[in-house]
Parts: structure tokens; sequence; C-alpha cells
């Protein structure tokens, strides 16, 4: 047939690789890394500070002249704050903007790390730090929404490399550096130290995280109510977790009056968001269901990495009566662990399904803290060695697969609501972990002690020996029986808080045994929550086989 009368219609034409690159937005990469290093940098402080004081209570006790119930809240008033801006940082970054939240954060962050150093009194040093912990609380979750939004795809799992390892190594090199600040300068510079990585945060920060702009129409029909109850809610539930173990729970009228305001609050908040036009918080990423996992996932990271890092310091501290330095040294091995791990396991991520990954992270961290359980009063430096080797690994490992499953199949626009909550969730975590082990320390401590006692019979030889051999030594005091009786009911005790912390280890193991399971218990979905345990038994789990592939 003949080719006349036909028209030939104007079209694109074939699809060049030139065209496809030409038509992607050219990436400045010295002013993206430059602006993201300065805000890692922010954000590492931010989750530094939380442990930095926990090998130096002692010496802060005594420069505030606080008692020991006091000096707890060191710690709790910087995380009660913090949770309820963490998910808030969302909102604000939408209002203001990711570059002027971060770097109002930081400058009030450093601010308040000037005023806690500068505290002469335990009250001015809690005020002072709970209003550190919330100004600085949005320099966490920016930092999520910037790797998983200004990077191209191809790129995020090394932003997300780099995110693993600060939020894991952070936590864990805290006691360290604290440790020998304290033994160095003083307590003070536990706090003073901010200073100068900040300046540098904020140069970085304020000339190169041009990352997005503000809507100021966000700013009509804020949701005060919804802020009332989210604060309300994650502030109970903060102080609950915190001290409930130490007042007896639900014993204690305050522990008992706030468990009231969390269980009332927190469905109102959760409705208020959901039929209130303009939330604080969206919790529409929950519709997503490798969201939901990884939110789960990231609850038992922040138990297995806090958890861990609470209970050998305390053990070092309390048994083997080492100084803040000694603590520090012998916290270290895990925090090299975790930073030779990172690499590989951002490769690993770029070519294994994440949830295999996090089967074994997991699985490594309950290998170590099982391998803990038989540790006893002569365990030190080269004893835990393994132990945080092998739980070191088994964190990064899981925290850099968790957040791939998290982040990676969410729609741009509602990443920056979701770090808030991947966060809150780690945090929470952390919190559950730590009120688990601390009632474990507390009841267990207890029990052993009355076994102890029980099992030996003062008419026995050997005892009434030990003891009058003991008298002879103390014989240079008032009463050398009763001094003896005084020594020798202390080393009953140091026996049973051993004992307490090898059960609360093997308790640790089990829970990460336990998380193991989400890649191989099909469509588990319980519908309640229990106390304790249960907040693991009962865990929300989907089955990794009904979860949508991650896109890499």
């Amino acid at each position: 047939p003949s080719g006349r009368g036909r028209r030939r219609l104007a079209g694109p034409g074939p699809v060049t690789e030139a065209a496809v690159a030409e038509a992607k937005p050219e990436i400045n990469w010295t002013v993206l890394l430059l602006g993201f290093a300065g805000m890692v940098i922010g954000q590492f402080m931010a989750i530094l500070d939380i442990q930095i004081v926990a090998a130096s209570l002692p010496q802060i006790q005594a420069g505030v002249g606080a008692s020991a119930d006091e000096i707890s809240w060191i710690q709790t008033a910087y995380l009660i704050p913090e949770v309820v801006m963490i998910p808030l940082s969302g909102y604000l970054s939408r209002l203001w903007g990711t570059q002027k939240l971060f770097l109002a954060s930081c400058i009030g962050f450093l601010i308040m790390s000037v005023a806690v150093g500068l505290s002469t009194s335990v009250e001015m040093m809690i005020f002072f730090r709970a209003l550190q912990g919330f100004l600085g609380g949005a320099m966490i979750p920016t930092v999520f929404a910037v790797a998983f939004t200004a990077f191209p795809p191809e790129k995020r799992v090394t932003a997300s490399v780099i995110m693993g390892l600060i939020v894991t190594l952070a936590p864990t090199v805290g006691p360290t550096l604290g440790g020998h600040l304290t033994e160095w300068l003083s307590w003070r510079w536990l706090f003073f130290i901010n200073i100068f990585p900040g300046v540098v945060v904020l140069f970085l920060v304020g000339r190169y995280a041009h990352f997005d702009k503000g809507d100021a129409s966000l700013s009509k029909g804020f949701d005060w109510w919804g802020l009332g109850l989210m604060a309300a809610f994650l502030m109970s539930l903060q102080f609950v977790l915190e001290e409930g173990a130490k007042n007896d729970w639900l014993a204690d009228d305050h522990i008992l009056l706030l468990s009231l305001v969390a269980l009332i609050c927190g469905p109102a908040f959760i409705w208020r968001s959901l039929v209130y036009y303009n939330p604080i918080v969206e919790l529409r990423a929950f519709a997503n269901r490798n969201f939901v996992v990884g939110v789960v996932m990231t609850f038992i990271v922040g138990a297995a990495l806090f958890g861990g890092t609470f209970l050998l310091p305390l053990f070092l501290g309390r048994v083997r009566d080492y100084s803040a330095a000694e603590v520090g040294t012998t916290m270290v091995v895990s925090g090299l662990a975790m930073f030779a791990t990172a690499p590989f396991a951002g490769r690993l991520v770029r070519k294994l399904d994440p949830r295999i990954l996090m089967f074994v992270g997991f699985g490594l961290c309950a290998w170590g803290m099982w391998d803990a359980r038989l540790v006893t009063g002569d365990w030190g430096f080269w004893e835990f060695a393994g132990v945080q080797a092998v739980r070191g690994c088994g964190v990064m490992i899981a925290m850099i697969a968790s957040q791939q499953v998290t982040m990676s199949t969410l729609p741009p626009h509602m990443v920056k609501n979701a770090s808030g909550l991947v966060n809150l969730s780690r945090n929470v975590g952390g919190a559950f972990g730590l009120a688990i082990l601390n009632t474990s320390l507390t009841q267990n401590t207890a029990l052993h002690m009355v076994e102890l006692t029980s099992a030996i019979n003062q008419s026995d030889v050997a005892v009434r020996n030990m003891i009058a051999g003991m008298a002879q030594r103390f014989s240079g005091s008032i009463d050398p029986h009763a001094a003896a009786m005084k020594a020798f009911y202390g080393m009953l005790q140091k026996q049973a808080t051993t004992l307490a912390f090898g059960d609360a280890f093997a308790l640790l193991a089990i829970m990460l045994f336990r998380a193991t399971e989400v890649g191989s218990v099909p469509w588990v979905w319980p519908l309640l929550f229990s106390g304790g345990l249960g907040a693991w038994w009962s865990v929300t789990v989907i089955t990794a086989r009904e979860c949508e592939a991650p896109s890499r």
C-alpha cells in the first residue's frame, strides 16, 4: 500500500538516559552533605545528653547537694519533656521549615546546657535540664526526615547507616565520655562540652541546610487541645515508666494518678488527631503496614539499646565499685562494635531483605544478653567484652534494617510526621525496657537475699568461724561483732545483687528472642497489651510475608 496521504504524528520520541538525567533536579552534594553533617552533629549531641550523666551521678550528687532520690531526676527531667517535642517537631518543621526549627532547637539546647552546668542547686539543675530536653528534642527526628526526603532513593541507605550509627553510638559512648570528662575536668563539663560542637552545628545548618520552606498557613487553627492531651499523655506515661519501679508502681498515689491521666488522655489524643482538620500529629502513616512493623521493631530496638546501656554501668558501679572513668572504659567495646558493623550493615541492607537482617540483629542482641546471665561478682572489662561486641553488632544491624522497613515505603509528605513517631517509639521502648528491668532488679534482689539468708545457718561451725575471723579484723572498732555482722550482710547483699543482674540480663535476652519471631509467626495481631513482659509478648506483629517489600 502506498504511503501517500498518511500523516506522521509528532511525538516525543524515545526517552534517552540523557533526557532522564536532565529531568532530575540537580543536587549540590557539597551543600547537601555539609547541611546534613551539621544536623547529624546536633542529633548526636541531643541523644548523647540522655546518657552522658549516667556514670557521673555520684559526683553530680555531691556537687549540688542532692539526695539519692533527687539525683535520679537529672535523667528523668531530660526525658519527660523530650517525648513531647519529638512528635511535635513534625508539625513545627512543616510550619517553620527544617532549618529554622533546627536552629531554634540548637540555640535553646546550648543556652540550657550552659545553665545546667552553672546550676548551684538540684532544683535549678532539674528545671534547666527539663528545658534542655524539651528544646533539644526537635534535633532528633528532623534528621530522619531530611535523610528520607533530601537524598535521592539510591543514597538513602547510606544516610540511614549514618543515622543508625549516631542513634546507637551516642547512648553507648555517653557513659564513656561522661566518665572521663568528670575524672579529667569536672561534672560541669558534661554540659559545657556541648558549646563547641554546637557552634559548628549553628554555622553548618545556618549556611547550608536549605532543604525546604515552612507553610505559615498551618498556624491557623493550631490544635491546642491536641497539644495539651498529647503532653499530658506522654509526660504522664514517661513519669510512670521512669519512677514506677522505685515507688512500687500503683501502690504509690502519684503513680496511680498519673497512670489514670495517661489512660484517659492517650485515647482522647488519638481521637482528637483523627477528627481535627489540622492535627499536630498525623496518624495516617499507621495505614502503611511496613510502617507499623517498623515502629514495633524500633520500639524493641529502644529496649535493647537503652536496656543494655542501663544494666552494665549499674552493675559495674554497684557490684564492682568502678569509678566513672572505669565504667566508661568498659563500655567503649560496645561503641567500637557498632562503629565497625555500620558499613557492613549498610551493604547487607542493599542486598538482603531488611526483615532477615532484623531477625539476625535481634538474635545477636539476645545471644549477647543471654551470655551475660552467667555474670559473677568478678566480671570486669574482659568478661563483658564479648557480650558487648555481640550486642553492639546486633543493635546496629537491627536499627538500620528497621529504619529501612519503617520509612522506605512512605510517601514524602508523610515523612516528617512519621519520623517523629519513629523516634518516639524508640524512646518509649527504652522507657518500657528500663521500667521492666528496674522492677526485675528490685524484686529479684530481695528474693535472692531471702533465699541466701534462709540457706545460712548461723550455728554452723564454718559460718561462726568466718564471723569470728571478721570480728577479729574489726577489733579496733567499738563493737567488733556488730561490724563483722554488717560486713557479712554486705557480702550477702552483693551476691544477691549479682544474681539479680543475671536475671535481668536473661529477661532482656528473652524479650529479644521473642522479637525475632516477627518473621516466623504468621498473622499475629493481639488486641490487648498487658504490662511488663506483655509489652513484648503481646506486641503487634504482622507477618513478613504479607508486608510490602521496601523499595531500595
